[in-house]
């Protein structure tokens, strides 16, 4: 799932290069880097991207070794559900009897390795399972910007059922959370068979899967009309509203594999990796901030907790804590027609 704009990573995110396509945590894209773990899983004809229509061409040149034709383009962002109620009715089209696994295109993974081995787990009780198979992260800390899961009965591995999924909480239900040791973090991937996913579409986002299913019933060249006449008519919702937590019998694999969503500038912090590429920075007197400056030297002096992002065109300086509020920016960029610096 390819599809995000990444408002709060503005201004290095923007319309035309979103954070997917950015090399924020390596040399390569997030976009390129996952791809890079899931080739280790599935031969990369076997992958397929579903992004925006303003991305497509942008994720071709960065994904040569994936075909074309598996790159499934969007003409408009509605959320989670129907990318992925458009990527499932597309592997039914070419083997109704897959089962597949489906994942953020922009989030970072330390080990490589063991996100490999939950991704086989989760696959494996898909195939022989008529349910949902979600990944939830073993949690570190109480964060409030994660969506959490609530663990069941073991059922063997990793795995165990899910008795709920839960609303991003305040800080101090998250501690208790935490606290707990039967929550996890809701990672947003699931594994499930195509059969399963399109099933819990049709009876729960009907509005969703009725017009694409229409949409791609029409002949090749009018087929990019129809799906902009579809989408015209979907309301955006995630797969985690519309569906899961509606869902019964849904299952979650514990991972442990160093993950971050990398959601805000914040967490790049956590990563250590807001300095490296870039030019010097000189802190005095000065901790916990986020500096990401190609070009020029950043000089930080009695400050704590700041992010600073220098862009071309554009710079940004916020507490850390306000990081998720950067969206905000982009909101009143659109408002006041500044078109040029989205």
């Amino acid at each position: 799932m390819a599809g995000g704009s990444g408002t709060r990573f503005w201004p290095r995110s923007r319309r035309r290069l979103p954070k997917q396509l950015l090399p924020v945590a390596s040399a390569r894209t997030l976009l390129q880097e996952t791809t890079d773990r899931l080739v280790r899983v599935v031969d990369a004809s076997r992958i397929l991207v579903v992004t925006h229509r303003d991305h497509a061409a942008a994720v071709r040149r960065q994904l040569p070794q994936i075909p074309g034709r598996n790159v499934l383009v969007e003409p408009a962002s509605c959320n989670t559900a129907p990318c992925l109620a458009l990527a499932a009715l597309e592997i039914a089209r070419r083997d109704p009897d897959a089962t597949f696994v489906s994942v953020p295109a922009d989030h970072a993974i330390a080990d490589a390795r063991a996100f490999q081995a939950t991704i086989l787990e989760a696959l494996a009780w898909a195939q022989h399972e008529p349910s949902a198979v979600t990944i939830g992260i073993q949690p570190t800390a109480p964060e409030t910007g994660f969506g959490y899961i609530r663990v069941g009965d073991r059922l063997g591995g990793r795995t165990f059922r899910v008795r709920a999924f839960v609303e991003k909480p305040s800080l101090a239900r998250a501690r208790r959370y935490v606290a707990s040791g039967e929550y996890l973090w809701n990672s947003g991937m699931f594994a499930w068979r195509t059969a399963t996913v399109l099933d819990l579409l049709d009876r729960h986002l009907a509005a969703v899967t009725g017009p694409l299913r229409r949409a791609l019933a029409a002949p090749q060249r009018a087929r990019a009309a129809a799906l902009a006449r579809a989408y015209a008519t979907i309301t955006p919702i995630s797969i985690d509203h519309g569906v899961m937590e509606k869902a019964a019998g849904v299952l979650v694999v514990r991972g442990a594999f160093g993950w971050n969503d990398i959601g805000s500038w914040a967490a790049l912090g956590d990563l250590a990796l807001a300095q490296k590429g870039g030019a010097p920075v000189v802190a005095i007197d000065a901790a916990r901030y986020v500096v990401s400056s190609p070009e020029r030297l950043v000089a930080l002096v009695g400050v704590d907790d700041l992010i600073v992002v220098d862009a071309p065109d554009a710079l940004l300086i916020c507490h850390r804590e306000r990081a998720q509020d950067v969206r905000k920016v982009v909101q009143e960029l659109e408002q006041r027609g500044l078109d040029a610096y989205l």
